[in-house]
């Protein structure tokens, strides 16, 4: 068995978690090996609110894809998403002491760990800071200003901002399920790495990730991303509402969800009844289709106007920020029955469904392709991309729990290798994990 070839991403959902293991064939597509998945106990609205649940969900996800692959997972890529997370734009500029020298890396990095230094909100902290225009003396719209000469370096900045112990909480989680913590992504960036192609993200696109207990947002425009947010709703308040407003448990108000749920009432007509077994021997209940899709369609109506909200506020009705490629819809949410036809309705914007299966091998279990799993494939591309590969070894050769063998981060041996560019796109997530591996260290 090789050794040292897969990557394991981790997604920490509000009703699923998902570990996939897989690995890169020969042609750049991704072979996925082994998934496991468990449901989510401990986790609200993307917050960990129980740790001793979520642990124990973790390790159920994990022994299943160690036991469909045949392989014992190390370290993982974890994602990151929740209420607490919220994102803002800010503009800061340098002066460099030679405007007669070029200039290199060390001026952006001076110009980004500035950034980082901003005053936030008492227990929040900067997670990501990405740049997305420059400028040089007042030029601008420079895209890579490295090799210019210039003495006033300035720039616009994304910046992503969560709270700190929900931050924590993850890593403990991940730490005292017996994993290592590889690297920590935003979902938005990760569902959108699986889900969109380079064109949509030159052209203009907006990614809604509907999940279980929030709705991502990603917004990109000339291939950066200029835009996140994560609204507080998802599919659970919608099943909320069916249980609610048909009086029945949990459990059926989700089936009822997705066998019969549309977000278009007109789709129904009035004398299409599904029936409900009583419980412990009680009448059944009797529910038209037509008063379902009414209940479903009010809650999704709201979630999607919220959404639209963020979109116009990133300004995409001004003709220079225009989305041409229009809405994409991923996440299990978005498999909700006419949900594409009523999002052109109310945003009058381009919309189809996002796969992950554009990236994976063509012998791919059917079940993965879903948009339920495009978190928890687009964790695994960036675990692969940076490189935090395992020495995940065979189960056979190593029956031992003393013997599992901890993925080792290979960003040194990789970033020799790599082209400069290509260099410097990495160093940001790298940095930005680094920067969250201390927040975990700390905190022991």
């Amino acid at each position: 068995m090789e050794q040292g070839n897969y990557s394991v991403g981790l997604d920490i959902g509000t009703t699923k978690i998902v570990a996939i293991i897989g690995r890169e064939n020969e042609y750049g597509k991704i072979e996925v090996l082994g998934m496991g998945k468990s449901k989510s106990l401990g986790v609200h609205r993307g917050v960990v609110n129980n740790i001793t649940q979520t642990i124990s969900s973790i390790q159920q996800a994990v022994e299943q894809a160690e036991l469909n692959s045949g392989l014992k997972i190390g370290s993982v890529v974890v994602g990151i998403a929740g209420q607490h997370i919220r994102s803002l734009q800010h503009s800061d500029y340098i002066t460099r002491p030679n405007s007669e020298e070029v200039i290199n890396n060390d001026d952006l990095d001076r110009l980004c760990n500035q950034v980082y230094k901003l005053v936030m909100l008492p227990g929040e902290e900067i997670i990501h800071v990405l740049p997305q225009e420059y400028k040089v003396d007042g030029q601008s719209e420079i895209k890579e200003p490295k090799g210019m000469y210039g003495g006033r370096l300035e720039a616009n900045f994304h910046v992503v901002v969560g709270q700190v112990s929900s931050i924590k909480n993850i890593g403990r989680c991940i730490k005292s399920a017996g994993l290592d913590l590889g690297n920590i992504t935003l979902e938005p960036l990760a569902s959108a790495e699986a889900v969109l192609s380079q064109e949509e993200k030159e052209a203009g696109v907006a990614l809604i990730d509907i999940g279980g207990g929030t709705t991502d947002l990603a917004i990109f425009k000339d291939g950066i991303i200029r835009h996140t947010s994560v609204i507080p709703f998802g599919g659970n308040v919608i099943t909320e509402d069916i249980k609610e407003g048909c009086s029945i448990i949990e459990k059926q108000a989700e089936l009822l969800k997705i066998k019969f749920g549309s977000a278009w009432p007109g789709e129904n007509k009035d004398n299409e009844i599904v029936s409900i077994p009583g419980l412990r021997g009680r009448e059944p209940k009797e529910i038209t289709l037509k008063n379902l899709s009414k209940i479903i369609h009010a809650r999704v109506v709201e979630i999607i106007e919220q959404v639209y909200v963020e979109i116009k506020n990133y300004g995409h009705e001004d003709q220079k920020k225009k989305l041409i490629a229009g809405i994409v819809l991923t996440g299990g949410g978005s498999q909700l029955k006419h949900l594409k036809q009523l999002v052109e309705y109310i945003t009058g914007m381009d919309t189809r469904i996002g796969y992950p299966n554009e990236h994976l091998a063509g012998d791919s279990d059917e079940e993965i392709a879903s948009p339920l799993y495009a978190t928890a494939v687009g964790l695994l591309m960036n675990a692969l991309e940076s490189k935090t590969m395992g020495k995940v070894v065979d189960q056979q050769e190593a029956p031992k729990e003393e013997e599992k063998v901890l993925v080792e981060q290979e960003h040194v041996g990789a970033e020799a290798t790599m082209t400069t560019s290509h260099k410097d796109r990495k160093s940001i997530f790298d940095k930005w994990s680094e920067k969250l591996k201390d927040f975990l260290d700390n905190a022991e």
